[in-house]
């Protein structure tokens, strides 16, 4: 991580250069011969960073790097904040700067004295370097290193599957006969099947039981199974495949194939598999240039050959290998068939492998810890049956699992496959993932909300014609094509709004950040040490209130996360401590209100206080400069004050009310504005606020604006926010709601910008379908809440034709609307909400519309009393959900018809939701299915019709 360090520290001193406000006199030249020292080590420590496991000097050499840019940061903090504390404007400020001048002259010696004593240790650290010979330890690394180990371990674990027992694999047949269908088709030529996951996901077991099935055996004229390392090269490879075709016919091994260079290589190749049928395996790939060097040894003769790769990278799964190529997707363990895995191993010893009573709930809890990961549940199955069977020894390993996956050998496979995929990341990515440890195990992360916290930690550097925020897509976008990162199963890859990390990829970041410093999880026992040495905090459901010993100002982020709602955070005795802060995140925490102090925070880039309890924004916040991005969702602040229009830097203000239901017509509450906000040139995301006179003439000055949502807009508004609208060029997500339902929404004057929209939410009353909605070409996402609709003003035909469509809600959309018919187009529609739409009766889907249609969602239709028609046409349906829907409609749903039957009956899930008062709530509970909330969940699908029944017994319908 030292690489990482002094990246971040060379842009912080860029920025300081850059700035001439801050480097004043000696500070500024001493800060550029520091930057020069570090740049000239740069390569070395890139080097060093790949063979520090080898060598223990070169360790402690690279964690002395590391300390030594964390104190120079820390120095160059330091001093800028005392700068800026002296900083006034006005008349008073040049008085306060005669006054502050010695000061500032006493620091600026002190500053240039540390910042030379820092050169002097750089030079001393680069002179030691010249001990170790780095470029002797990475030619010596394919022939013993700890690194090659690693690979080593790794293959073998891998080829092991080869020899794995029928009765040992569990959970796989369904895709195992899948995946042989591939193996066995009629396509002639060469086939490539990609198959990717995550490290330990049974890739490899799956190959390894299509590969040595009797079928595939029989089929092939010959076969091959090559484990591809990040070390090999394509040579290597080449001599690995000619050495297992040939390996029963060892007297055609050319006798020199140890020297033989590529070219040689893949002459060999190619004419032994002349004419052949052949099946080859390349296990574990992890570059994406693999095939394109080693295809042309594969002959492409049209007699059905095909290979298999597996890799953990989606983009190298997901290349043009030509016709006829699948790509499967390793999936996790059901949790029936995790659990059965767990206990072959745990109770291997025990008759029918069965787990005894006083043992399941913890067994089970830590069976779900894997998440459906075989070789990790194998591992930890094997690890508790070495265990004394007592409730309290297995609940000290549930305790410490993240002890043991580091230090137990038991667990090592596990270890040593998770890390080989976090040793491939550049130090860029290293630094992205280890910060995902930051917030609590399993909990699902906005995609938006860390890429603003990485930029606001200076993980993102602008590139070429890429913002932060878009270098940030691309950092997120590649930790989860190497499935580093989890994302929910219903979102685009390409698109995520939620990630997280496996529970034991968690567990993996959150040993390596506290060992090299770089974050640590802090309970109670770890805020009373005297001394905390990580540059990052996460404090976890601390009882009571938050206190803190110890010197905090090397701290550079403060994170709260406080689901049990019991911990409080003591403002004004922290404030001053943190001064140097960059992230600040009290989400959900006791705060009512915020000091003064919080305007000292110069170095503040990130400020949420999303689900306080606080009412408004200190008169001090103009002070914070550097601030990017202010998220007070959910909080009781109403107006916003004047001073906020000074943070030039800020670039996403987040500031919507707390949320009510979709179903009412104000779902939304924006907060009040100053009247010049528009000087805020640099805001990208403005969400949600009030329009008034000003905004709606002048947002067209805020060039940058991507993402806007306005309230309370009103008639008079509307000319002049249509021309501002067309004139922000990189507009692409728009909220225009009316000050009442009653208002007319006349947007009519728009034309330039819904070519770029990708979400429009329109909430307010539209007395026809404005002409440029068939514009909207780019649009994913598309809300029409409280619309009324007149009846010869329908926009489904319209909208049917938007070509990028996977999103339609229409809630209130219609003034009187009895059908609904969707006759053709939504040919990439995803998802459909319906909700209140109090005439409608009849609903039709007719065949060859919505073929992608995956979740249908119908809201308090009362008189929608029959089953929608064409159900059955919409053949990727998974789930309809239900609220508030008539009795005869979900008695149709769960009749026994055979027409009902035929509709309904392949939906994998079906929900019914009903709201329930006080006096019912305890029989809820004690039938068992409730579920926190507004609303009561009644089935996940039909096929449990005895909570159905036991629903309307006890329920108000």
């Amino acid at each position: 991580m030292a690489e990482s360090a002094v990246k971040i520290l060379i842009l912080s001193m860029e920025f300081v250069l850059d700035n001439p406000g801050y480097a004043i006199g000696g500070v500024r030249q001493e800060i550029s011969k520091v930057k020069l020292e570090l740049e000239s080590i740069g390569s070395f420590i890139k080097d060093a960073e790949k063979c520090k496991n080898q060598n223990e000097g070169v360790c402690v050499w690279v964690v002395q790097v590391r300390d030594v840019a964390f104190e120079a940061e820390d120095i160059i903090d330091e001093f800028l904040y005392h700068v800026d504390s002296m900083k006034k404007s006005g008349f008073r400020g040049r008085l306060a700067g005669v006054f502050y001048l010695p000061k500032i002259l006493w620091l600026r010696y002190k500053t240039a004295l540390e910042l030379k004593r820092i050169r002097s240790e750089i030079k001393d650290i680069a002179k030691r370097s010249k001990r170790y010979d780095l470029s002797h330890m990475e030619a010596s690394s394919n022939a013993g290193s700890n690194s090659q180990n690693c690979c080593s371990s790794v293959q073998n674990i891998g080829e092991s599957s080869l020899f794995i027992q029928n009765d040992e694999v569990i959970g796989i047949d369904k895709v195992k006969d899948s995946l042989l269908s591939s193996l066995e088709g009629e396509e002639a030529h060469r086939v490539v099947i990609s198959i990717a996951g995550m490290g330990g996901s049974g890739k490899t077991t799956l190959v390894a039981k299509a590969y040595t099935s009797l079928t595939v055996r029989k089929n092939f004229d010959c076969c091959a199974w090559v484990s591809v390392s990040q070390n090999n090269t394509i040579e290597d490879l080449l001599k690995k495949l000619i050495s297992e075709f040939l390996d029963e016919k060892e007297d055609l091994i050319p006798k020199n194939l140890k020297s033989m260079d590529y070219r040689q290589l893949v002459e060999t190749l190619v004419k032994f598999l002349h004419k052949k049928r052949y099946i080859v395996v390349f296990d574990d790939v992890w570059n994406n240039n693999f095939w394109r060097q080693i295809r042309v040894a594969l002959p492409d003769d049209k007699n059905r050959s095909r290979v298999i790769i597996t890799t953990r990278n989606e983009d190298i799964a997901a290349y043009p290998y030509g016709p006829g190529g699948t790509h499967f997707r390793s999936k996790p363990l059901a949790d029936d068939y995790a659990w059965m895995l767990f206990c072959n191993k745990a109770f291997s010893s025990q008759p029918n492998c069965k787990c005894p009573p006083e043992l399941e709930e913890i067994g089970r809890a830590l069976a779900k810890k894997c998440e459906g990961l075989p070789l990790a549940i194998v591992a930890l199955g094997g690890l508790m049956g070495s265990k004394d069977r007592s409730e309290m020894k297995w609940r000290e390993v549930y305790d410490s699992l993240s002890w043991h996956i580091s230090n137990n050998k038991l667990l090592a496979e596990v270890k040593t496959v998770m890390l080989l995929s976090f040793n491939d990341l550049p130090y860029y990515l290293k630094n992205c993932f280890l910060y995902c440890c930051r917030f609590p195990m399993g909990k699902w992360i906005g995609a938006g909300r860390l890429i603003r916290m990485w930029m606001a930690e200076g993980f993102l550097e602008e590139k070429n014609s890429l913002n932060s925020e878009e270098v940030g897509k691309i950092y997120l976008k590649e930790l989860i094509s190497r499935n580093l990162l989890q994302v929910v199963k219903n979102q685009s890859f390409i698109r995520p709004k939620t990630c997280k990390l496996h529970d034991l990829m968690w567990e993996l970041a959150r040993s390596i950040s506290e060992k090299e410093n770089f974050l640590s999880i802090c309970g109670e026992e770890v805020l009373e040490k005297d001394e905390i040495r990580a540059r990052r905090l996460s404090v976890y459901n601390v009882d009571g209130a938050v206190k803190m010993k110890g010197d905090l100002t090397h701290v550079r982020s403060f994170s709260m996360f406080n689901d049990k709602g019991e911990s409080k955070f003591l403002l004004d005795d922290l404030l001053s401590r943190f001064r140097l802060l960059r992230v600040l995140e009290l989400n959900d925490a006791k705060v009512d209100s915020l000091p003064n102090e919080l305007g000292n925070l110069f170095n503040l880039r990130y400020l949420s206080l999303g689900g306080t309890g606080i009412k408004e924004l200190p008169t001090s916040m103009n002070r914070l400069r550097n601030l990017q991005t202010l998220d007070i969702r959910r909080t009781e602040v109403n107006v916003l004050p004047n001073g906020i229009t000074e943070l030039h830097n800020l670039r996403h203000l987040l500031a919507y009310g707390k949320e009510i239901s979709a179903e009412h017509f104000a779902y939304v509450r924006g907060v009040q504005v100053p009247g010049k906000l528009w000087k805020m040139k640099n805001l990208q995301v403005l969400n949600c606020i009030q329009a008034n006179a000003d905004i709606a003439r002048k947002i067209v000055k805020m060039t940058k604006l991507r993402r806007i949502e306005l309230t309370n807009v009103k008639e008079e508004h509307m000319k002049n926010l249509c021309s501002s609208i067309d004139k922000l060029k990189f507009l692409h997500h728009l909220l225009v709601m009316t000050v009442d339902a009653n208002a007319i929404l006349k947007l009519d004057d728009l034309s330039k910008t819904p070519f770029i929209f990708r979400k429009v939410i329109l909430v307010g009353r539209m007395c026809k379908v404005p002409r440029w909605f068939s514009s909207m070409l780019n649009v994913m996402h598309l809300h029409l809440h409280w619309s009324h609709f007149p009846e010869d003003q329908d926009p489904i035909p319209c909208i049917s034709q938007l070509p990028c469509l996977e999103h339609l809600v229409l809630v209130n959309a219609y003034a009187s609307q009895k059908q609904l018919h969707f006759e053709s187009g939504f040919q990439k529609l995803e998802d459909l909400h319906i909700s209140c739409l109090p005439e409608l009766d009849e609903m039709v889907f007719l065949e060859g519309v919505m073929p992608k249609l995956g979740r249908l969602h119908i809201h308090d239709c009362p008189k929608l009393k029959v089953v929608p028609q064409g159900l059955d046409y919409l053949t990727n349906l998974e789930q309809m959900n239900l609220k508030a829907a008539s009795l005869e409609l979900v008695e149709n749903i769960r009749g026994k018809g055979s027409s009902n039957r035929s509709k309904v009956g392949r939906i994998p899930s079906i929900k019914h939701y009903y709201e329930v008062d006080a006096l019912n709530l305890e029989l809820w509970k004690a039938a068992k299915v409730w579920k926190s909330g507004a609303y009561l969940c009644s089935t996940s699908g039909f096929g449990s019709l005895l909570l159905w029944k036991l629903f309307y017994l006890n329920g108000n319908a």
